[in-house]
C-alpha cells in the first residue's frame, strides 16, 4: 500500500478578506492635488500582505506585483476603499488581488481606480518559505478569480525564466 500525504488544510478565499480605508491627505498628494501613485501602491501592498498574512497564518512577503494602472485621478480629500483576499494558493505562494475604490463624500459617487494582483510568499522565522493553505472557492466569483489566477501565474514564471535566460547573456 502506498503512503499517503498529508492533506494541507483549506480555507475559502472570503476568509482573508481585508477592507482598508484611507482618508487622502495633503502628505498623500502631488503639486496638482492627486493621490500619489506609490502611496496608493503603499496602500495596496499592505492590504495585500494583511490578506496573505491571514489566509497562512505567518508572516508572508511581496515576491511581485503585476501591472498596475490608474484610472482616475484620486484627490485630497477623498476616501480610498481597498479590498484584498486570496485568489489562489500554491504551494508557498499566494496571489493577492486588490480592488481599488475611490468615494467622494460631496457627491456620494464611489469609482473603481485600480486593480492589481501581488504575489506573496509564506516564510518561517528563519525566512524560508513555508507551505500555506489550499484556497476552496465558493462563488462563481471566487472560482472565476481562482482559474484565472492559474493563467497569470503561468504568465509570471515565463517572463521570470525569459529575464533569467536574458540575464546570463
Amino acid at each position: 500500500m502506498a503512503a499517503q500525504t498529508p492533506q494541507r488544510p483549506s480555507k475559502t478565499p472570503s476568509a482573508s478578506l481585508v477592507e482598508l480605508t484611507e482618508l487622502v491627505l495633503p502628505n498623500d498628494t502631488n503639486q496638482l492635488g492627486n493621490l500619489l501613485g506609490g502611496r496608493l501602491m503603499h496602500w495596496v501592498d499592505i492590504a495585500a500582505a494583511l490578506s496573505a498574512q491571514r489566509h497562512s497564518n505567518r508572516i508572508s512577503v511581496t515576491a511581485s506585483v503585476d501591472e498596475m494602472s490608474f484610472l482616475l485621478p484620486v484627490k485630497l480629500g477623498q476616501v480610498v476603499r481597498l479590498r484584498a483576499s486570496v485568489n489562489r494558493a500554491f504551494k508557498t505562494s499566494m496571489e493577492v488581488g486588490v480592488h481599488v475604490d475611490v468615494e467622494d463624500f460631496r457627491t456620494g459617487d464611489v469609482r473603481h481606480v485600480s486593480s492589481a494582483y501581488l504575489t506573496f510568499v509564506a516564510i518561517d522565522e528563519f525566512g524560508r518559505s513555508v507551505r500555506v493553505p489550499e484556497i476552496h472557492p465558493e462563488t462563481e466569483e471566487e472560482q472565476q478569480r481562482y482559474a484565472d489566477a492559474e493563467a497569470r501565474r503561468a504568465h509570471r514564471l515565463k517572463m521570470r525564466e525569459q529575464s533569467a535566460q536574458a540575464g546570463e547573456r
